[in-house]
């Protein structure tokens, strides 16, 4: 029963109890509104650079698994709850809680009253913070926090994203050589008839890799920092821009990328699909402009009002940052607003095979609300390939 303590940037100090490893961790401190689901959060690679608060009071009682991950580690600072469950009770459980966080060294804190910190989020705004085991001391843990980095122009993409090129097929990710006979397989896809989605990795969860698998395509993630040439170097089909953790605005080379990409869609009517952060960078080359959230949209229970259909989806979101629908230029049609704050969720070209949302429609919220999306840019591959 080791103390630990919560300093904000504002003076706030919170006291609690630690779990997971001993240390002291820094990032912008949010919240997340879902009752489960939190194996996915701590994988997630949106999440760097941030120390989650989980606003459900009982976290921890399925334990954890090695199936409910969405990349090879936790990508957040600290996790913040209530209280953590010492029994991890499920068929699936392979582990605990506490022991997994531990293992990854990543500091956690319980027994806080969340909902009074996270009242103060809300009201206040997302700020700095700095969650330890290791230093005690009010003041000192205050100044660290007002010292530390934050998110505001911060490129957290490189941290996160992967060396080299991979390939997933039966939704899993394989690492092989081209030589190999499994990739020659791969390649030629189920009787020469999938087509290939190249997925630009800013910090990709792997389940939008095996929806993308999963609706018919063969698909060849590559770093988020790569060129337009590299891209299309592997004759892609279509083109996928993924989600991925800090300000959009701090990513011009992802940027540059896209807008090129843009080109080669007019001249050859290659779909491009984009979610989250990829959203943010897509509005970027539009020429649109992005700015930060008070406090973010992050949870599993976020309406979206689909203005295509005039259908309510319910959503998952993990985003500080959002566009500004103001800013695009006329050839883009806003398709998607929060029914909260009435932000922009979705947008699409008018006249050509380019869409994307601001959430994350493989994390099954309504739960099939927003399955569709793959399935449209399943189809617009479809109708771009040459029969």
């Amino acid at each position: 029963m080791k103390p630990a303590k919560l300093a904000l940037e504002d003076g706030s100090v919170y006291s609690g109890t630690a779990f997971g490893a001993e240390g002291e961790a820094f990032g912008e401190v949010v919240f997340n509104t879902g009752m489960t689901g939190y194996q996915e959060v701590l994988t997630d690679p949106s999440y760097k650079g941030q120390i989650v608060t989980m606003t459900y009071p009982l976290i921890g009682n399925y334990g954890v698994n090695s199936e409910d991950v969405e990349s090879t580690k936790p990508h957040v600072e600290g996790f913040v709850v209530r209280e953590v469950s010492r029994v991890a009770s499920n068929f699936r459980s392979t582990g605990d809680l506490h022991s997994f966080l531990a293992k990854h060294g990543i500091v956690g804190i319980e027994g806080i009253d969340t909902r009074s910190l996270v009242r103060h989020i809300r009201n206040r705004g997302v700020m700095k913070g700095v969650l330890s085991t290791l230093d005690l001391e009010d003041r000192s843990l205050v100044d660290k926090a007002v010292a530390s980095p934050g998110l505001v122009g911060r490129d957290l993409v490189k941290e996160v994203i992967p060396s080299a090129a991979i390939h997933w097929q039966d939704g899993f990710k394989c690492e092989f050589a081209p030589s190999s006979a499994i990739y020659q397989d791969w390649a030629r896809g189920s009787g020469g008839e999938l087509p290939l989605v190249v997925a630009l990795d800013y910090g990709m969860k792997w389940s939008i890799a095996r929806h993308l698998v999963e609706s018919g395509c063969r698909l060849t993630v590559l770093p988020g920092d790569v060129t337009a040439e590299e891209v299309l170097s592997h004759n892609p089909d279509g083109v996928f821009l993924s989600n991925g953790p800090g300000d959009p605005s701090a990513l011009e080379y992802a940027v540059a990328t896209i807008r090129q990409l843009l080109g080669h869609v007019e001249q050859t009517g290659m779909p491009l699909f984009g979610i989250c952060l990829g959203h943010q960078l897509l509005g970027q080359a539009w020429g649109g402009s992005t700015f930060k959230l008070k406090f973010g949209h992050r949870g599993a229970n976020q309406p979206v009002l689909n203005k295509l259909t005039n259908r309510v989806e319910i959503t998952t979101q993990n985003h500080g940052f959002a566009v500004r629908p103001e800013t695009l230029p006329p050839f883009v049609e806003c398709t998607h607003f929060n029914l909260n704050d009435q932000t922009l969720e979705g947008m699409r070209h008018r006249e050509l095979p380019i869409f994307s949302v601001q959430y994350h429609p493989e994390a099954s919220a309504g739960p099939h609300d927003s399955s569709y999306l793959f399935g449209q840019f399943r189809k617009m591959i479809a109708d771009a390939v040459p029969a």
